[in-house]
């Protein structure tokens, strides 16, 4: 089962940075242009230098991105800019934050960072929950070849109904955090250090009871897999490239929250509205929504609207401009065992199954090979946000989505059906560059 270790963790020297907000980040494929320029400017050592390199930085002309980055890396731990713990620890990860657009409501998500040894899909140890793009991947396993270094975290899940490890690790949350810090959406992030074996050994041995499930950071991990393949190509099988950094997460935490992801469909070579609605009512129901001014000032409306039909049956949001507002409830004598016969039975209930196999492959004709190299599609966390890509123009039509289940994200991972990718948001982001796993680090693993 799951093979985790403590490890020495490099980390920004608070004694040179002295403010973690200025140099940490967001996840990198969250980094907008927008956010990249204003992380540039907070300070000289903000990691997005380092994970989402300007391909022609005004400071730095020579080589490329990654390149660059080895470079930055080095010449921080030369300045100890950054630094290595000088024992294995495992690091409690703590995450206190808001409920989106409810910030009275407070939650914390607890776990924990170690390594994990890296394990094929095929061993049925670590699962999948999400498709990915093969785009991405490329990018960080350039970046990982250059730097030898796992900068980001990955989210995985682990289930334990009583408790078990939370609570072997509750003890070090008790005295003051060693980083703290707030982000730039409220969130505080607090991590703290367990060097004590005992506790250690606890914790690596209930880890090996379990199976984990990927909860964010697919890529990276798809990345690490094929980094660790390289590696054994040129003779370093069983060497530190076998693990990857993880921040673990009890599924049965209350603190854990998924937020939907919308779908803005864009490069269509026709489409009209109602053409699509004629074609979607064989599958839903379709419930127009009164007209009464832009859709982004109804937008509050719609979401609780769409929230609530959802309790109900499946239901899905569509938005065409104007006054092209719509919600498509699954129709209540749809066999979709017929038409989703090779989806698990338990699953073919899901939104977002249900608008990938049967509005955007059936009804507008996109092809996953074409979702999976994003031609069509633009993923979008704001239900406004989705809502202005079509009032401007840049896309035709969007869709609009109730969040996945935690429940069914696990279960549909562990019978190996992984879910279209951008299936599921996990709220808050682990932010990069709280700890770091560097695979040539001297003073060992």
């Amino acid at each position: 089962m799951a093979t985790i270790a403590p490890f020495r963790a490099v980390h920004y020297n608070l004694d040179v940075v002295q403010d973690l907000e200025r140099v940490v980040t967001q996840p990198y494929d969250k980094i907008t242009s927008e956010m990249q320029a204003r992380y540039y400017d907070l300070s000289p050592y903000n990691l997005v230098r380092i994970i989402r390199g300007r391909e022609t930085p005004q400071d730095r002309p020579d080589g490329n991105v990654y390149t660059r980055a080895a470079g930055d890396f080095h010449q921080w731990l030369d300045k100890r800019v950054l630094v290595s713990e000088s024992a294995p620890a495992i690091y409690p990860y703590f995450q206190a934050y808001s409920v989106p657009g409810r910030p009275e409501a407070r939650r914390e998500r607890r776990g924990f960072i170690a390594l994990l040894r890296l394990e094929d899909y095929s061993t049925r140890v670590v699962h999948r929950h999400e498709e990915t793009l093969s785009g991405p991947k490329a990018d960080r396993l350039e970046l990982l070849k250059a730097t030898r270094v796992h900068f980001g975290q990955i989210f995985m899940l682990y289930s334990d109904p009583t408790g078990a490890i939370e609570s072997a690790l509750q003890g070090a949350a008790v005295d003051a955090p060693w980083e703290r810090m707030q982000d730039e959406y409220g969130v505080v992030h607090s991590v703290w250090k367990i060097h004590d074996s005992a506790t250690i050994d606890k914790v690596v041995a209930a880890m090996k009871e379990k199976k984990v499930v990927i909860a964010d950071g697919h890529h990276r991990y798809e990345t690490a897999l094929a980094y660790r393949d390289f590696c054994r190509e040129r003779g370093e099988a069983g060497g530190r490239a076998e693990y990857v950094m993880v921040t673990f997460v009890c599924k049965e935490s209350e603190g854990l929250m998924i937020l939907p992801t919308h779908r803005a469909v864009r490069n269509l070579p026709s489409f009209e509205w109602r053409n699509f609605l004629s074609k979607a009512s064989q599958f839903f129901d379709v419930e127009e929504i009164p007209e009464q001014g832009p859709a982004r000032s109804r937008a509050a409306s719609f979401q609780k609207a769409l929230r609530d039909a959802g309790q109900e049956r499946p239901t899905i949001g569509a938005y065409g401009g104007g006054e092209k507002l719509v919600l498509l409830r699954l129709k209540a004598g749809l066999d979709l065992s017929k038409e989703l016969s090779d989806i698990a039975e338990g699953l073919r209930r899901l939104d977002v199954i249900l608008l990938h196999r049967l509005l955007i492959e059936r009804v507008l004709r996109i092809d996953p090979k074409a979702v999976r190299e994003e031609k069509n599609l633009n993923y979008l966390r704001e239900m406004d946000a989705a809502l202005d890509q079509v009032e401007n123009g840049e896309s035709q039509i969007c869709f609009l989505l109730n969040p996945t289940p935690v429940e069914a994200v696990w279960e549909n991972a562990l019978a190996g059906q992984p879910l279209p990718q951008k299936s599921t948001d996990f709220y808050p982001k682990l932010l990069s560059g709280l700890t770091g796993y560097w695979l040539d680090n001297p003073l060992g693993i």
